[in-house]
């Protein structure tokens, strides 16, 4: 019998970010509560990968096997950045090499997330006192990555709430800016098997996002802030117009943000189907030494890695 995939069985697994210093890295993340799963280095190619993601009993996908989970942050270090001064990472937010935005972390209670960062000496982007929106906030990692924080549905925001429990924060979701909404949203649901779960229209700010996930579209389209692994794709007016208009892939220098992943239940069959939907292909399972990774390019040259989930196979991706 041929091997079968069902995109049902997806999950949007991680995102990876390129550091200049893993130890600061890795440092900022176990605050907000993630826990370092797994480190796989790579000598003889001069890097580490560091994968961290919410681990506590009540975590979403407490106790799972890596490939079997959503919302893991990968940190990729090459060897040297940390001792180099002149070794900057882009963080996607800066002209002229916009493209990824941000990392979104969801939590209990907002006002006593953003000040347990701050009395730790973390850097904020925006705080909850500044401009309008006051039930946001940005943090920033030390490579100065954006990460979002909000609430979650159903927390009541009370002045002077001074807890925090990082065991219920969830690794929420994943800003990437797309130039024509219409061909990423076709990209996403129809090839990657993604569900359209919210979408936030704001005509006089000119902009759209679409948080799109695996699983079932949640009533009303409300309670996305409880989920874990969504993808925010955000769409700008008017930029399918111009045909001369791209964003940075982070991948091209100056880098930083590296992929998204995708875990499969089949990873032939899943690249088998890619093949037939005829995608651009940054690298086949045929490629390069490495046969059970895969790599395929949305509508805006992002890259997405294509894995095996363990749960299904006994086949390992790395």
């Amino acid at each position: 019998m041929a091997a079968t995939t069902d995109t049902k069985n997806y999950k949007f697994n991680h995102t990876m970010l390129r550091v200049k210093d893993p130890k600061e890295s890795v440092k900022f993340y176990s605050f907000l509560g993630l826990s370092l799963l797994r480190t796989l280095p790579f000598p003889d190619a001069k890097f580490d990968l560091y994968f961290l993601g919410y681990d506590s009993p009540r975590a979403a996908s407490a106790g799972r096997s890596l490939w079997d989970r959503e919302g893991l942050i990968e940190l990729t270090h090459n060897y040297g950045t940390e001792s180099d001064p002149a070794y900057t990472i882009n963080n996607g937010n800066a002209e002229p090499h916009r493209g990824f935005g941000h990392v979104c972390v969801s939590v209990d209670h907002l006002q006593a997330a953003c000040a347990r960062l701050e009395a730790a000496g973390y850097r904020f982007q925006k705080k909850l006192s500044d401009g309008r929106m006051r039930h946001i906030a940005f943090a920033l990692d030390p490579d100065g990555y954006w990460v979002e924080i909000v609430g979650q549905k159903g927390v009541k925001e009370t002045e002077g709430v001074e807890e925090t429990d990082v065991g219920v924060y969830r690794m929420n979701h994943t800003m990437l800016r797309v130039k024509d909404a219409e061909k990423s949203l076709a990209f996403y649901q129809d090839v990657l098997g993604m569900t359209l779960v919210r979408t936030s229209e704001n005509e006089k700010a000119g902009f759209n996002l679409y948080f799109l996930g695996y699983g079932a579209k949640p009533a009303g389209g409300e309670g996305t802030a409880d989920r874990e692994g969504l993808l925010e794709l955000t769409w700008n007016y008017g930029t399918e117009k111009d045909e001369n208009f791209a964003y940075h892939d982070g991948n091209k220098e100056p880098q930083g943000f590296g992929h998204i992943c995708i875990s499969v239940d089949d990873l032939d069959a899943a690249c088998d189907r890619l093949e037939g939907l005829k995608v651009n292909w940054k690298k086949r399972l045929t490629d390069g030494r490495m046969k059970n990774v895969a790599f395929v390019l949305d509508p805006d040259g992002y890259w997405v890695e294509i894995v095996q989930n363990e749960r299904f196979s006994n086949k390992h991706s790395i």
